[in-house]
């Protein structure tokens, strides 16, 4: 296979019953098939965020069911996709100057790589290599993470971001989920559309301080910094940004998902 320069993505990949929503699930599905199919798939999830930079497994492990409460089938959900020691070998090599990176093999992916995947890449059979998420290093330094990964890009490898736009369980609707978005909700999504069309990445970067409503949205900061890492891989020039789903469920988590280059 040819590598093709890769775009990065920031997903919102929602509840985990997205796994089983057919109609959400064609979506990420068509986004997909306009993707083409990556070398790799290096993806960073809200859902794994220890206190330093790892790599999870790099040969198959049993999926994590990070979650509760849920209809049985989708505890019951495979992806097998195949590990990606090579990837890993080389994120080391790029990160590696600047940042320590650990070693987690027996970690499997998580529910936010997992889920988007099952649908953007049905098949599993493209190698998939998850990175964590050191909330600790703060909005610059997952920027610079993002920019040290850069030239994956130019290998074929799809560099993702998992989380949301917005993300608040506390003012969530579970009993409607199409409810219209909380004011609070729309208006973060709008914004961070506003800031990325401008590619003002100084504002997205002073999203805590600058951005309307910033902790209703996100009373914790995991579901938004993955987008760090996306548009610092993307900073080398300025990128066509685009956003192949958009909406809301549950009246507080915005579905929006985007895609840079």
């Amino acid at each position: 296979m040819t590598a093709t320069k890769m775009p990065t993505l920031f997903i919102g990949h929602g509840a985990p019953t997205l796994a089983l929503d057919e109609k959400k699930g064609a979506e990420f599905r068509a986004w997909g098939q306009s993707l083409g199919e990556p070398r790799s798939i290096l993806v960073v999830s809200a859902h794994w965020t220890p206190s330093v930079l790892a790599l999870g497994a790099v040969e198959p492990r049993e999926l994590i069911y990070d979650f509760s409460g849920f209809p049985k089938p989708l505890y019951e959900i495979q992806y097998p996709s195949p590990g990606a020691p090579e990837l890993a070998t080389r994120v080391e090599a790029l990160l590696g100057s600047e940042f320590l990176v650990a070693r987690q093999p027996s970690r499997g992916l998580d529910h936010g790589v997992w889920v988007p995947l099952l649908h953007l890449f049905p098949r599993a059979n493209v190698p998939v290599l998850q990175l964590s998420l050191p909330l600790g290093l703060g909005e610059k330094r997952l920027l610079d993470v993002g920019r040290r990964l850069a030239p994956l890009r130019d290998e074929g490898v799809l560099i993702i971001g998992s989380g949301n736009v917005t993300h608040n369980l506390r003012r969530v609707s579970f009993g409607a989920e199409e409810a219209p978005p909380l004011p609070e909700a729309s208006e973060f999504d709008l914004w961070l559309t506003d800031a990325l069309d401008r590619w003002d990445i100084d504002a997205v970067l002073d999203a805590v301080r600058g951005a309307p409503a910033f902790r209703l949205n996100h009373p914790t900061v995991e579901h938004w910094v993955p987008i760090y890492i996306a548009v610092g891989a993307a900073m080398e020039s300025r990128p066509k940004v685009s956003y192949p789903i958009t909406g809301f469920e549950f009246a507080s988590i915005s579905r929006r998902s985007v895609q840079l280059g």
